[in-house]
This record gives C-alpha cells, structure tokens and sequence, in this order.
C-alpha cells in the first residue's frame, strides 16, 4: 500500500494483497447489510454487489471531488474468475437431461437457451437503433441478465480489450437492473396469468422429475466437505483450467477467434463431468465444488464492483434505460404468450412462468424467491418448478449461453 500525489491529486495504491483484503471485507459488509436492511434479502441483491457497489460509489464521489484516488491491483481477480467457471462447468451434468423427461426438455431449451440467444439479437437491434455500439447491447443482453453480475464482470474485460468503451460498467449495471425488476415482476406476472386464465389452484405429480429429485438428494446426502475431498476438487479444477487456457489459444491461433481462457476451462470441465458420469474415473464431491465455486465467486465479483468506472455512464445512461426496457418488456411478453402455452397454460405453467423471468432478468435466487413467494400466495407448491427452474436457469443454460455471448461480442466488435 502507498499513498502519492499524483497531477496534483492524492492517490491511494493498493497492491494485489490489500485489494483483496478490501475485497473480502466489503463482502463481509455486504453480508451485514443483507440482515441489517430487510429489502436488500427480500430482492436477493448478492453482497459482493453490495459491498463492491458501496466502494464504487464512494471511490466516484472522492475522484468527482479531486479528493481521493485509488488505484486497485485486481491481480487475483482472474484466477477466482477461471476457478469459478471451471466449478460451474463441473456440475454441468448432461445426464441431467436424460433423465428429466420433456418437460425439463422444453423449460431449457426454450426459457434458457432460446431466450438467452433472444437476448442478445434485441440488444444488437435496439443498440444500432440508439447509435451506441452494439456490444454494449449484448452486455445489457444475454451477459447481464442472463447471466447475472458474475458474467458481466467477466465478458465485460474482453469487450473492452476488444475496444468497447464502457462494457463493463455497462454490464454491471444492468445486471443490477435486472435483479431488482425481476424480483417485482415475476410474482405480479404469475397471478396475472392465473386469475387470466382462472387455472385451478393444483399441481400435477411428474414421476420422471421426481426421481430425479430423490436421485440427487441421494448424492448430496452421501457427499461431505473435507480436507481432501476439497483438496481433490481443488486440483481437479486447476487441471481443468491449464487445458482449458491451452485449448482457448489454440482455438485464437487457428480461427482468430477471442475465446476467453475461463470459457475454455469451463467447457473442458463440462467434458470431464459427462465423461466422468459415464466411466467413473474419479468420485466428484459436489458439495465442495459448490463451496470453492461460491467463495471465488465472492471475491471476483467484489473485486470487479470495486472497479467500476461509474462515471462511464455519463453518455450511457439513457440509451442503457431504453436497452433494458425493451429486453423487460421481451422478458414478460414472452412469458405470457408462447411459453405459458407450451409450458402447459396452468396453474404449474403460471410459477415457473414466475422463475423464468426471476432468472432471465436477475439471478437464479431470484427465480427461487418469485416461484417461493406464488407457491405461498396460493398453498400450492409445485415440487417440479424447483427442480427445473434452478437446475436450467443456474447451470444448463451456460452450455448454450456462453458460446452465444463469446460470439455475439467476437463478432459485432469488429
């Protein structure tokens, strides 16, 4: 840590270590605020948004009055980033599909994969109709509300390496957007299409999906966090990383094309898990892939709230508005007209309707709270809503997503 006058203004340095303690002190901030300040749990903010949004806005406030600047070494922000990914590509199990039957089926391939391509095709649209580059149509698309602030603190990085001013800034932000409106419209939207449609308050029993769920509770069960279980997952993901890197430059050397080094290694971990399933080469701990994954979480998207370049927005802030309304409005229509249809126009349809729009415009706690808050209103509970929704809207959708989003920015940077 050091402290300089720099063009006449103080500048606060801070080297890799204390960045990162400031990271990890500001999420636990975040934690504190999440109990503190009831609306901030109701709406499901995450605290690394909360404590690295708090940061932000204070290093803005000190920079506007030529008082304090810091200067913030996120060397570490990376290797959480590659662990992170590799941990989500770990539990991307594909067998999953199989034994979810046609309605797991459709809810993924239509609420997920479709919607996140959608996504982005209205976010280039309406960009070029603004006059602002359509990358950052793509980050106030499929990158921040399907993806959450975690994708957009992560694809923000290389659309800016690729010369897009703004993007991750502009990313972060409507990836806040879309945690707080989803977590207001998703609930609204289901009692709208009930009462619409005066579907009876019941739930039908889906045997393939229910096994399912006993199949898994059967694996968790039997799994615990230890030393070497996190150990052996530890490695396992950091083997994955260095051939999924190795890979992502081979691909930049035979195509050109940009292929980030944390989408490589996720996808090298997808193949290993479904290969894995299939021989049973080592004994997968899911529990600690989860935990290593939710810490390096944490800190990444803490250390990239803290980076944030606020003042950005200045010339943003109206065509990012326009961008966001319309990708909402999207969000709902679609909900009410094709896919309650498809989902089965009832009483089932109408909450996971509810966590489509928690997941497609915020996060997937999001989608849990609004199916959580319809299952209440109307006594009901629709077991086969929370195991669909969190499983497609949290992991399966990336398979499809993150290739997606990698060519929607290769693409439309030129």
């Amino acid at each position: 840590m050091e402290f300089a006058i720099i063009k006449g203004v103080a500048t606060l340095k801070l080297n890799f270590l204390a960045t990162t303690t400031v990271a990890a002190l500001l999420w636990l901030f975040g934690n504190w605020a999440r109990r503190m300040i009831p609306s901030l749990e109701k709406y499901c903010i995450p605290a690394p948004v909360i404590g690295g949004f708090v940061f932000a806005m204070l290093a803005w406030f000190l920079r506007s009055g030529n008082i304090l600047v810091f200067q913030l070494d996120n060397l570490l922000q990376t290797p959480f980033q590659l662990i992170f990914f590799t941990a989500i590509g770990l539990a991307a199990s594909l067998s999953l599909l199989m034994r979810g039957g046609k309605l797991f089926v459709l809810y993924l391939v239509v609420a997920c994969w479709l919607i996140a391509i959608l996504q982005n095709v209205i976010g280039v649209f309406v960009a070029n109709l603004l006059g602002v580059h359509p990358v950052l149509g793509v980050m106030a698309g499929a990158v921040a509300l399907e993806g959450g602030p975690g994708n957009a603190a992560a694809f923000g990085p290389m659309a800016e390496k690729l010369g897009v001013i703004g993007a991750t800034t502009v990313g972060i932000t409507a990836a806040t957007y879309g945690i707080l409106v989803s977590g207001f419209l998703g609930g609204p939207t289901a009692r709208w299409l009930i009462e619409r449609h005066k579907t009876p308050i019941a739930t039908a029993e889906d045997l393939e999906l229910n096994a399912l769920k006993e199949s898994l509770d059967k694996e968790r069960d039997a799994d615990s966090i230890t030393t070497p279980n996190v150990v052996k997952m530890i490695t396992l993901i950091l083997v994955m990383m260095v051939i999924g890197a190795m890979g992502a430059a081979q691909v930049k050397a035979v195509t050109g094309f940009d292929l980030p080094h944390y989408v490589g290694g996720m996808f090298m971990a997808i193949i290993f898990r479904n290969v894995n399933d299939a021989v049973k080469l080592v004994r997968l701990s899911p529990k600690s892939v989860d935990l290593i994954g939710d810490v390096c979480l944490g800190l990444f998207l803490t250390l990239a709230m803290m980076s944030l370049r606020i003042w950005e927005l200045a010339n943003l802030a109206l065509p990012l508005m326009i961008m966001l309304l319309a990708q909402t409005v999207f969000c709902v229509a679609f909900c009410i007209w094709p896919l309650f249809a498809m989902l089965g126009k009832n009483y089932d349809a109408a909450v996971m309707c509810a966590g489509m729009i928690g997941h497609n415009l915020g996060v997937a706690p999001n989608a849990v709270a609004n199916m959580d808050a319809v299952c209440r209103r109307y006594g009901v509970v629709v077991t086969k809503a929370f195991i669909i929704v969190p499983l497609c809207g949290a992991v399966l959708v990336d398979i499809v997503a993150i290739p997606n989003i990698v060519w929607f920015i290769n693409y439309f940077a030129k």
